[in-house]
């Protein structure tokens, strides 16, 4: 089988990393628009199967936690009138958790805004730890059950709700485009001792403004969103095996998993390379060859 040289495909993941389209990547490379596809099929289930392998019993102290949105081949509003939509079509929510000391991504879960998601991201997250941490998410009530069902009574809990004035701009693009206005915050202790000077979701939603600006899906008012929730998918475990393991982070001057003791090299996207390789399955052996008899 044909296969892109170590260079050709660490140059191609480096482009979806900071935040090119797969077109856009098929030009730059001059491959075809299927070879970058399948690249990223390759490269995010690996990276799925090492972020679930390897972000275990993970020794936290503040995690922060927030969703946030995209769509997947249209915005819900418009799925229903959309021609041949496929499954998962519609708004996409990523829930993200982020210990605060060390930029670590310890979880993330993809779905809706329900509270079953919310669960299944809350069970996830508690999987992962290996102690007791002081967790901080926004006002959103469906975290409320999930907490309690997932860390009982074992963890410091406090939601941080946010109060908003009158949207900016009275009508027209200024509306549209410009959120409300942050008037203040609510700090609420939900469960345990918080420390309310660390009640904050800050470091989780610059996260995700990083997620906005190094995934070409996340960008708003292009066309560049997902078409297919599973290559949706396949992004975000490529985006967070990078984040975790091979991109230095400016302030901790080396990458989050070093800091949080999961990893104790720092990796390149070579290293990814490997990890697709190592997880391609061994080409079948061919028989020996016989030779036809063409004596009749």
């Amino acid at each position: 089988m044909n296969r892109l040289d170590i260079p050709k495909r660490v140059m191609i993941l480096n482009m979806m990393i900071e935040g090119m389209s797969m077109r856009s990547i098929s030009r730059a490379v001059g491959v075809s628009i299927n070879t970058v596809t399948k690249l990223l099929i390759e490269a995010g289930e690996a990276c799925a199967v090492y972020h679930d392998e390897t972000v275990r019993n993970v020794q936290a102290n503040h995690v922060q936690c927030d969703e946030i949105w995209s769509f997947c081949y249209a915005k819900e509003k418009n799925v229903k009138t959309a021609k041949a939509a496929p499954e998962g079509a519609g708004d996409v929510w990523t829930w993200t958790a982020i210990e605060r000391d060390t930029k670590l991504i310890l979880s993330f879960e993809v779905g809706d805004r329900s509270g079953a998601t919310a669960i299944e991201f809350m069970d996830d997250l508690r999987a992962r730890l290996a102690n007791r941490v002081q967790l901080t998410t926004d006002g959103h009530k469906a975290y409320l059950e999930a907490v309690e069902g997932a860390f009982g009574g074992d963890v410091d809990y406090a939601m941080l709700v946010k109060l908003y004035g009158s949207a900016t701009g009275s009508k027209g693009h200024e509306r549209k485009y410009s959120p409300a206005e942050c008037t203040g915050a609510r700090k609420e202790i939900v469960a345990g001792y918080p420390v309310k000077e660390m009640v904050s979701t800050s470091h989780v939603e610059r996260q995700n403004l990083s997620m906005r600006m190094g995934m070409r899906r996340f960008t708003r008012l292009t066309n560049g969103f997902s078409k297919k929730l599973e290559n949706h998918l396949h992004m975000l475990s490529l985006y967070f095996v990078h984040y975790n393991f091979v991109r230095i982070h400016k302030t901790l001057k080396c990458t989050p998993a070093m800091a949080a003791g999961v990893s104790d090299t720092l990796h390149g996207m070579e290293w990814i390379v490997g990890l697709i390789d190592a997880a391609a399955p061994a080409p079948k052996k061919r028989g020996p060859y016989k030779k036809k008899d063409i004596s009749n």
